[in-house]
């Protein structure tokens, strides 16, 4: 790696890639060329948009987010969104070694030349890949090192939610839903361009839009103790606190309807349109859950008209309706009908993953098996009643057995259970109740008169739970990576089947995730240090060394333990406090105790619990009947 990125010198991406791509593996992850990619001329164009996705091909161009706002920037005349992937270590090697700087696939443009470089923050370990990404293409990392001749240097996705791991990087991060927010920010680049603008003077344009922030503007105090005392505005157009931008009505951004076709199979190769954002569910440990608040449907007409575009405009002969509980669109079986009128004809298959075992039916599985039957996965997330009821997962025995019985019944063999391990107040007995509930799935299924003669499957994906932040869990320590160890043992020898499988992974990842989701500011120079020390690709199991994170904690005098084996006080300042998604603080205490008392909580469609999220609406969530409440 150059000792100085910033200051070498690059050779033209198009000469150096006709060397490049004919010693590299999967060379059409850097051709571009895709069909439905968006070509302009550069001469027209007043703002250059690189939307980054830190990892590879193959699972950026499944990204969803990407493909909305790639579709939505692009009908702008005069904008041009552009895309970048992390390259895989082949390609990254020889384009280091030819001096290749990273590029846009449409334009093979260096991304030195963009108004805008973006990133999506969606998982906490791929850090590193930004920084490679970024180093790749000769910038600076840190924005304290970036003057006016470079980018703008952006963030945005679900972990900006505690944007300060990764806050000395970014000029700008996005908190909330970008539909809007992104178009707002183009908008002033655009504006600041033509009137000749300062960095500065457009920074402070960016933090008066909903949901922008602009860590610079901000100074963070630490107590003694190495908790946070607060963190500060310095600049007078800075929000003491930033609440996120939200997308009020989901069927005014009507959903992309020319995906890029990719030239290689993407891990997600298929037609997706999203029915809905937020969830009503209220689930303890789920971040996504909290931070995607309120709950908003797309109307079926809608959706079904841009999902058959999409079909045709692509070919894809699959459509997944995403969400993250499709099964609980109020008008859920209106939208199947419009969407089989159409789709079994077209031979398009449905599939709706986020299925939920309190609501699946054989209605459901008769109208998205009509051309094809995908596979069925449901999260029972704990083993024991008790510890569903600790975090708020609101399913019984009974729905579990009543839902398997429908899909036995319609012909399916093999069934997926989702299960975390490390749960808040969990014992050994919840970690045997995840054998005993796939046990108890196996004899349902040759309890059934036409399973006779044929085998089944249970297949149980056990995560390592990770506390995150903007949730009623975020006050919890996490299991230590010994313990994790010690359960997943123990697991395995509950199990006595040869029908049942028990998927887990290794818990070093968790801890690290643990440590960032947490995290402060302080981090940003571990992030570095590990990186400068050969750390990228950490989704990737053959790349990540824990031991080389645990030197970088050393060697910048930070204790990874703080952030994540330790609790929170209920009235300590978290490093995300000035970042409002929307649920109040209160709302999360609240939950917390209620988990450790093992009560429940009512969804949201039934009734309200107070989180504070309608507040971004500007009236209630849902109107309530009375026999809802």
């Amino acid at each position: 790696m150059p000792s100085n990125p910033q200051d070498r010198s690059f050779i033209d991406v198009r000469q150096g890639l006709q060397q490049a791509l004919t010693q590299v593996q999967k060379p059409a992850r850097y051709t571009g060329g895709e069909y439905n990619e968006v070509i302009k001329e550069p001469a027209g164009i007043d703002v250059r948009f690189a939307f980054c996705f830190p990892d590879t091909y193959e699972i950026g161009m499944s990204f969803l987010g990407e493909k909305i706002l790639y579709e939505l920037l692009n009908r702008h005349e005069n904008w041009w969104c552009e895309r970048a992937f992390m390259p895989w270590t082949d390609m990254k090697a020889k384009m280091e070694e030819l001096h290749i700087p990273l590029y846009a696939l449409e334009s093979k443009d260096p991304l030195t030349k963009f108004d805008v470089v973006g990133f999506t923050l969606e998982y906490e370990l791929c850090y590193t890949n930004i920084l490679a990404m970024l180093d790749m293409a000769g910038i600076p990392l840190r924005a304290a090192d970036r003057d006016e001749s470079w980018p703008l240097i952006i963030a945005g996705g679900p972990c900006v939610c505690n944007a300060e791991p990764m806050a000395d990087f970014f000029d700008v991060m996005q908190l909330g839903e970008g539909e809007q927010m992104l178009q707002d920010i183009c908008a002033e680049v655009e504006k600041a361009k033509k009137q000749g603008l300062t960095k500065r003077q457009l920074l402070e344009n960016l933090a008066g839009l909903p949901g922008v922030y602009v860590p610079s503007f901000y100074d963070v105090s630490y107590n003694p103790d190495g908790t946070i005392r607060a963190v500060t505005p310095n600049d007078p157009h800075a929000p003491a606190k930033i609440t996120k931008a939200i997308v009020k009505d989901l069927d005014s951004f009507v959903p992309p309807e020319h995906f890029i076709v990719p030239m290689i199979g993407a891990v997600q190769d298929r037609a997706c349109v999203e029915v809905l954002r937020g969830c009503v569910r209220g689930c303890r440990f789920c971040q996504a859950g909290q931070i995607y608040r309120p709950f908003r449907e797309r109307s079926p007409q809608l959706i079904s008209d841009s999902a058959r575009a999409l079909c045709q405009n692509t070919g894809y002969d699959e459509l997944s309706l995403t969400s993250l509980s499709t099964s609980d669109h109020s008008r859920l079986e209106e939208l199947l009908d419009r969407l089989n009128a159409w789709a079994e004809a077209d031979h398009v298959s449905l599939s709706l993953p986020s299925l939920r075992v309190d609501n699946f039916s054989k209605s459901m599985v008769d109208k998205t098996t009509k051309v094809r039957k995908s596979g069925l996965t449901f999260a029972a997330e704990a083993g024991t009643q008790r510890l569903r009821d600790v975090i708020n997962k609101n399913v019984t025995w009974e729905q579990i057995e009543r839902t398997c019985t429908i899909a036995f019944k319609e012909g399916y063999t093999s069934v997926k259970l989702y299960f975390m391990m490390g749960l808040p107040t969990e014992t050994l007995e919840d970690i045997k109740g995840i054998a005993d509930t796939a046990q108890k799935v196996v004899d349902l299924y040759y309890s059934l008169d036409h399973a006779k003669g044929k085998g089944v499957q249970v297949t149980c994906s056990v995560a390592c739970f990770v506390p995150k932040p903007v949730t009623p869990f975020q006050f919890c320590a996490q299991d230590r990576r010994e313990t994790l160890r010690e359960k997943q043992k123990y697991l395995l020898s509950c199990v006595h089947s040869r029908k049942i499988k028990v998927n887990y992974h290794d818990s070093a990842t968790s801890v690290l995730e643990g440590v960032f989701a947490k995290g402060d500011r302080r981090l940003g120079r571990v992030i570095e240090t590990a990186y400068r020390n050969g750390a990228f690709f950490d989704t990737w199991e053959e790349y990540f060394d824990y031991d080389r994170w645990l030197a970088a904690f050393a060697a910048c005098g930070v204790d990874p333990d703080f952030y994540n084996y330790r609790e929170i006080g209920l009235d300590e300042v978290t490093p995300w406090d000035h970042l409002d998604v929307g649920v109040s603080k209160a709302f999360l205490v609240r939950e917390y105790q209620k988990a450790l008392r093992a009560e429940t909580t009512q969804p949201c469609n039934r009734q309200c619990s107070g989180c504070g999220a309608n507040k971004l609406l500007g009236g209630p969530c849902f109107e309530y009947s009375k026999d809802l409440v």
